[in-house]
C-alpha cells in the first residue's frame, strides 16, 4: 500500500471505528508507530480534522465525513450486485433501501466507468430466488428486528420440530440477539428463558409472535460467528429391518441400525 492510499485509509478507519491509538493503526496497515506518527501529522497538515488524546490514540472531530468515494469498476460491480441480492432476499423495508442504495452508487459513478460496470451486471448475475417466505415471515422478520434493535423480549409459541409432528409446541420467552440466514431457512438466535441458555429458532416454526413489555441485557461475548456448529447434540436413529427383505439368510444382519445425526439443539 503506497502512502496516499494508507492515509485515506486511516480517515477511513477513525471514520468507522472511532478512537485508534498509533499501534492499533500500525498493525492494521503493518507497518511501524513511527509511519503512523508520521502519517497523522501529513493528516493534520492538510486540513483533517483529528484529535489526539494521550493514552487513549487518535480521532476524528465530531461531525467529519469524507466527501463520496470513487469506485472503481469491481468494487462499484460488487457493491450494485450485493444491493441485488439483498433486494432479492429481505422484505420490503430493506427491499427499498438496497435500489436506494444501489440508484445512489451508480449516481457517482463518471459515464465511461458507469458503461462498463453495466456491462459487468449484465455478465455476472446471481439469482437468490424468495428467502424471505410468504407475508407473515416478512413480517415476523421486522418484528424480530425491531426486538433485537430495541433489546426487547419476544414471546412466541415454538415448534421444536415440524409443525406437521404431534409433539405440542411450547411457549417461549426469548432475548433476540441475531438474525441467521442457514442452509435455505432464516433462523433467530437468542437467549430463551426456557432452557436456560442461547438457542436457534426456525422462523417457519415460530407463531404467535409478539413483543413484550419487557427489555434484555445482552451478553457481551455473544457472537453470531462463533455459534456455528456449537449448539448440537448427538440423536440417536434406530431402524427395525425384516432379515427376509435384506440380504441372504446365511448372512448375519443386526435388527437394530444405529446412525448419528447431529441436529440444532431446540
Amino acid at each position: 500500500m503506497n502512502r496516499m492510499d494508507r492515509l485515506l485509509a486511516i480517515v477511513l478507519e477513525l471514520q468507522a471505528k472511532g478512537r485508534q491509538r498509533a499501534e492499533d493503526l500500525a498493525a492494521t496497515f503493518e507497518t511501524s508507530k513511527r509511519t503512523i506518527y508520521r502519517d497523522v501529522q501529513a493528516l493534520s497538515e492538510a486540513g483533517v480534522p483529528l484529535i489526539s488524546t494521550p493514552g487513549q490514540g487518535y480521532s476524528l472531530v465530531d461531525g467529519y465525513f469524507l466527501p463520496p468515494l470513487m469506485f472503481s469498476a469491481d468494487e462499484a460491480t460488487m457493491l450494485l450486485l450485493g444491493t441485488e441480492f439483498v433486494a432479492q432476499s429481505f422484505d420490503a423495508q430493506y427491499h427499498a433501501a438496497a435500489l436506494s442504495a444501489g440508484r445512489k452508487i451508480e449516481a457517482v459513478l463518471p459515464q465511461s466507468q458507469r458503461d462498463e460496470v453495466h456491462y459487468l451486471r449484465a455478465n455476472i448475475r446471481f439469482v437468490a430466488g424468495n428467502t424471505m417466505g410468504d407475508p407473515a415471515q416478512q413480517e415476523m422478520m421486522a418484528q424480530l428486528r425491531r426486538a433485537i434493535i430495541t433489546r426487547t423480549v419476544v414471546c412466541m409459541c415454538y415448534h421444536a420440530r415440524s409443525k406437521s409432528d404431534d409433539s405440542a409446541p411450547t411457549q417461549r420467552e426469548v432475548d433476540p440477539y441475531a438474525l441467521v440466514h442457514m442452509s435455505g431457512a432464516w433462523y433467530l438466535v437468542g437467549y430463551c428463558h426456557l432452557r436456560g441458555g442461547i438457542r436457534n429458532f426456525r422462523l417457519s416454526r415460530i407463531e404467535q409472535l409478539r413483543l413484550s413489555n419487557k427489555t434484555f441485557t445482552r451478553q457481551p461475548d455473544f457472537e453470531p460467528e462463533s455459534r456455528e456448529g456449537r449448539e448440537q447434540r448427538t440423536v440417536v436413529i434406530r431402524a427395525l429391518f425384516d432379515l427376509r427383505h435384506v440380504g441372504h439368510r446365511n448372512h448375519s444382519f443386526s435388527s437394530l441400525w444405529q446412525r448419528k445425526k447431529h441436529l440444532t439443539d431446540c
